[in-house]
């Protein structure tokens, strides 16, 4: 009998995992940066009117959407006059109040009284429903009001 035995092939080295729980964590960091959250999912047509003279909002102060046009084709069952859609709802003029209640109770105090509608409506929607939009904004006292248009020349409207 010999001392020595001799080291029988063992195949090829185990995978070193020691790492791997880093990296996960690195992956996971990185979607969860680099991943934007879907806002809203738009149920009407919303070609914006154009505008040379416009402004941009300041990113720190709160804004709320309103949308305003004719249902997309997707959702013609709604029928083909301009509706408004609050987040991703289509709603009617008297739930305009609710929805700035709500995006009020979402919002710290101190930045309530600086909470913008923004109002995005279809060049091609009439102004009749704008304004009965308006004016339940004016009654939950809503009072800063933002049209969004796109940046152009206002006569290839």
């Amino acid at each position: 009998m010999s001392k020595f035995k001799k080291k029988k092939d063992g195949g090829l080295a185990p995978i070193n995992t020691a790492s791997l729980p880093d990296i996960v964590f690195m992956l996971l960091f990185f979607f969860m940066v680099a991943t934007v959250m879907r806002e809203n999912t738009l149920k009407i047509k919303n070609a914006l009117p154009l505008a040379d003279q416009i402004e941009k909002l300041d990113k720190k102060n709160p804004v709320s959407y309103v949308y305003i046009g004719k249902p997309s084709e997707n959702y013609k069952k709604y029928g083909n006059q301009p509706r408004i859609q609050l987040n991703d709802d289509f709603a009617d003029v008297s739930d305009v109040a609710g929805f700035v209640a709500a995006e009020r109770a979402a919002l710290r105090e101190e930045l309530i009284p600086f909470l913008t509608m923004a109002l995005k409506v279809d060049k091609d929607a009439n102004m009749g429903i704008v304004g009965d939009v308006k004016n339940e904004l004016r009654e939950v006292n809503a009072l800063k009001i933002n049209y969004v248009t796109g940046s152009g020349n206002a006569l290839d409207n």
